[in-house]
């Protein structure tokens, strides 16, 4: 007999954009008992993304409980539920590609539905939003506890124990950009002969890590970096393009001086405000965004593994305070170095911990 289960989700985010957080559960159909619970931080976001996201984490629970089921959404977000359910389309980048994650989810169950409930009968799900906005994420297997029978016990199965997942955060090598400080986002420059020979370096440190995946940004410098290293490790080069760095628009190329010099207002509303975007380009929120989806990527597709992220200066920032659960803010504080390693250790509890920062001792 198929299976069938009901996943209730949601997403909220304080401002809008916005620190943002969703919440999922599933329950058994049948007999309404909650079988999994989901919570997590986005980032900065708007509220529709964080509620993309509780559908995201709600779908891949369902399936992690059974294949074959078929399960019913139901959210209080009617265009989370028109747009998956072919009615309207969906416009926005970010939601998109979230969008096509639950689609991928959704092939591989049973067979999926979706329902708009009111806000009142989705209670469940916001509470967990609200915890991840607090700074309490939750990942509870409940089909795995206890069930009361009486005055009995009656032990299902044994819980889960949580996984670790490991990442190291690898920023690229030098480029000509990097002595003189210079904004440097979507440009495809080579790393400089220093540059290389910092590669070379970072991929013998690489070998000690005991490192069994390799994920990249796709740009020429962070592509480099870690085909050096993957070559030592002997991996392949896992891309995401959620990684490269920020689009900085009209101040590419510049330094912080000329910046301010050529756009004077523009340039410091962005250096204040993370969600402010450079002029033509983008805002330290906008990767915010893109940065939590490809760590969800990462920590889903390679759970209890050890990875090595090569990336750029804010996507490795944005890493590093999602790992202390640390407002965006946070990368205006903290300096890295070229070549430089940082390590984030993720818990499937929903706690994580940042092991190191900015180490620079394999260059020397």
């Amino acid at each position: 007999m198929t299976r069938r289960l009901v996943v209730e989700a949601d997403g909220g985010s304080r401002g809008n954009p916005g620190p943002a957080g969703y919440g999922a559960l599933v329950r058994d159909a049948a007999t309404g008992r909650v079988l999994a619970e989901r919570a997590a931080s986005v980032g900065r976001a708007t509220n529709n993304v964080a509620e993309y996201g509780g559908l995201v984490a709600g779908l891949q629970a369902a399936l992690d409980l059974d294949p074959q089921a078929e399960v019913e959404v139901r959210m209080d977000s009617k265009l989370v539920v028109e747009q998956m359910s072919g009615r309207w389309k969906v416009k926005h980048p970010d939601m998109q590609e979230l969008a096509r994650e639950a689609q991928a989810l959704a092939r591989q169950l049973g067979g999926v539905r979706y329902t708009w409930v009111p806000r009142a009968q989705n209670g469940a799900a916001d509470a967990l939003a609200n915890s991840a906005m607090d700074g309490r994420p939750v990942h509870r297997d409940l089909a795995a506890e206890p069930t009361t029978v009486g005055d009995d016990v009656q032990p299902v199965a044994s819980r889960a124990p949580a996984v670790t997942t490991v990442t190291h955060l690898l920023r690229h090598g030098r480029t000509e950009h990097t002595p003189e400080r210079r904004y440097s986002g979507r440009n495809d420059l080579p790393l400089s002969a220093t540059g290389r020979a910092e590669a070379e370096a970072a991929a013998k440190r690489a070998g000690e890590l005991g490192i069994e995946v390799v994920v990249a940004s796709p740009l020429r410098r962070t592509r480099e970096t870690a085909e050096a290293v993957a070559a030592v490790l002997g991996l392949p080069v896992e891309f995401d393009d959620d990684l490269v760095e920020l689009d900085f628009g009209d101040l590419e190329g510049l330094t912080a001086a000329e910046a301010r010099q050529r756009h004077p207002l523009a340039a410091r509303r962005f250096a204040e405000d993370v969600t402010v975007a450079a002029p033509g380009g983008e805002s330290v929120a906008d990767v915010s965004a893109r940065v939590a989806r490809a760590r969800a990527r990462i920590l889903r597709g390679h759970t209890g593994r050890t990875v090595l992220v090569v990336s750029h200066v804010t996507p490795i920032k944005l890493l590093l305070a999602a790992g202390l659960d640390v407002p965006d803010e946070v990368v205006h504080r903290v300096f890295l170095e070229a070549a430089s390693l940082s390590t984030v250790a993720w818990s499937t509890d929903g706690r994580s911990s940042v092991r190191l920062v900015n180490d620079t001792g394999h260059l020397r």
